[in-house]
């Protein structure tokens, strides 16, 4: 959660009803497919990952920025640990902080300007084989080919 949140009702409880998507990474190993929650308002990325009691594997939440920012995160009333993924424009990954401390209020500060972070569960960058320079495919980096719906032949 960016660690401007302090102006957030961040007392409510997990936020719910946030539009998901598919995101994908080729790493050495295989692509790795998450499942995402997008934050793209200014409340829902206060909010974040909040009171979350559990993060699924291959889930997780993509928090997208209009501009590209140094971008500082904290843990403020988030209960678990995460890994948080800063991202840069074209979808590289600059930067992963692993297993962030639940409740912590230390700043993750990023080391550049990015327009995405990624927070998936803690442990899990590892377990997937997440590295920095790989390259996250999502529709908000325009990295992706759009769908294409094929007419049933008759």
């Amino acid at each position: 959660m960016p660690a401007s949140a302090q102006f957030a009702n961040t007392q409510a409880g997990p936020q719910t009803g946030l539009a998901k998507s598919r995101l994908t990474i080729a790493t050495p190993n295989g692509v790795r497919t998450f499942t995402v929650e997008l934050a793209n308002t200014a409340n829902s990325r206060e909010i974040g990952m909040m009171w979350r009691a559990h993060v699924g594997r291959g889930e997780g939440m993509l928090f997208q920025f209009p501009t590209a920012q140094r971008m500082s995160f904290w843990m403020k009333n988030t209960m678990i640990p995460l890994d948080i993924i800063y991202v840069r424009a074209n979808g590289t990954i600059s930067q992963i902080n692993r297993n962030a401390v639940p409740f912590s209020l230390t700043p993750i500060p990023g080391r550049e300007p990015c327009t995405a972070v990624l927070e998936i569960g803690g442990g899990e960058a590892a377990r997937q084989g997440l590295a920095v320079g790989q390259v996250i495919h999502h529709p908000i980096f325009r990295n992706v080919a759009p769908a294409v719906v094929r007419k049933k032949r008759r």
